[in-house]
């Protein structure tokens, strides 16, 4: 049986964690509108458009949750906030708290 790198492993759970569980969520939890939610949980990926302002703009070792504008833990609780409203706000907190949850296993996990 073939070796697997553990860097094909660490990859294939981060793009699931973004891409794949997303789509579990909203088809379990949002089930009759769940194609829309999926749209709008892949939105909070913009979430990402913060690590335009590091450098280098992408750093494997360097560790997101603390360092990119959105994603300190003051806008992690404002995230969390949103979970008490109803409709979009509520799903847009659902995809930017699972983003950082997957951010940071990424790097608390694997390093």
């Amino acid at each position: 049986m073939p070796f697997i790198e553990p860097e094909y492993i660490k990859t294939f759970i981060h793009y699931f964690l973004h891409l794949g569980f997303p789509a579990v969520i909203a088809f379990v939890f949002y089930h009759k509108d769940w194609k829309r939610v999926y749209l709008i949980l892949l939105a909070t990926m913009l979430v990402d458009l913060d690590h335009l302002f590091a450098n280098p703009v992408f750093d494997a070792d360097r560790k997101s949750i603390g360092f990119h504008p959105l994603h300190t833990y003051y806008a992690i609780a404002v995230y969390f906030l949103m979970l008490f409203f109803k409709g979009n706000i509520r799903i847009i907190g659902i995809g930017l708290l699972f983003h950082m949850l997957t951010d940071y296993q990424d790097y608390e996990l694997w390093h």
